[in-house]
């Protein structure tokens, strides 16, 4: 499996320059206080993953994967595990370049940038859980159709609870606020557990 998880990582790799320039450009951006670059690494995370699905649907990848040893299991298995390691990198990543900004800029708030991280973490982490399975079922070209409608799917959620002024019990409210560095990397493992267990549970039956 480790064999397979540096497989996804290599082919990210090549991507780097790509997305070294957008950082720098988003970098420029949130020095000049025109954007929060809290929210640029976590979704750069997304599609830089599921580009790795494209190759392998590309060159048929899946079709040579199964015919090794556990072959299936471990496909699953490594894409949410590179996945992760990405994720975890990413976060330190943004925690850095948030660290730079507010100190250059005089204005570092610790505790907010760390809430919106966290926030922006835990999207990424909701779009992959769901998306995986879905890439793992349908493939990849149906998975980019996927990938807007529950990202217009959550916009449109979050508008609505807006609009119809949805209002959640103040006890609800206080304990999430008390507790929410715990809270939602709970959420967030139970989303991956759950998604990746859907996800070897569609591949292990899939003919290729």
């Amino acid at each position: 499996m480790v064999g397979l998880i540096k497989k996804d990582l290599l082919m990210i790799k090549s991507n780097l320059k790509m997305v070294l320039i957008m950082l720098v450009v988003f970098f420029i951006m949130a020095l000049q206080g025109e954007f929060d670059i809290s929210f640029v690494p976590p979704f750069i995370v997304v599609m830089l993953f599921m580009s790795t699905f494209s190759y392998d649907e590309f060159n048929k990848w899946d079709a040579y994967a199964v015919t090794l040893p556990n072959g299936r299991k471990n496909v699953v298995k490594s894409k949410y595990v590179a996945s992760l390691i990405l994720t975890i990198v990413t976060i330190i990543l943004t925690i850095i370049l948030n660290s730079l900004v507010g100190l250059i800029n005089n204005n570092l708030e610790f505790d907010k940038f760390i809430s919106t991280i966290m926030g922006c973490v835990f999207g990424v982490i909701l779009i992959q859980s769901i998306m995986y399975p879905f890439i793992f079922k349908y493939g990849m070209e149906k998975g980019r159709i996927g990938l807007f409608v529950i990202s217009f799917a959550i916009v449109g959620i979050i508008g609505l609870s807006s609009v119809l002024k949805i209002n959640i019990p103040t006890n609800v409210v206080t304990f999430f606020d008390n507790y929410w560095f715990v809270i939602i990397p709970l959420i967030s493992i139970v989303l991956l557990l759950i998604s990746y267990k859907i996800s070897e549970k569609i591949y292990l039956k899939k003919e290729f």
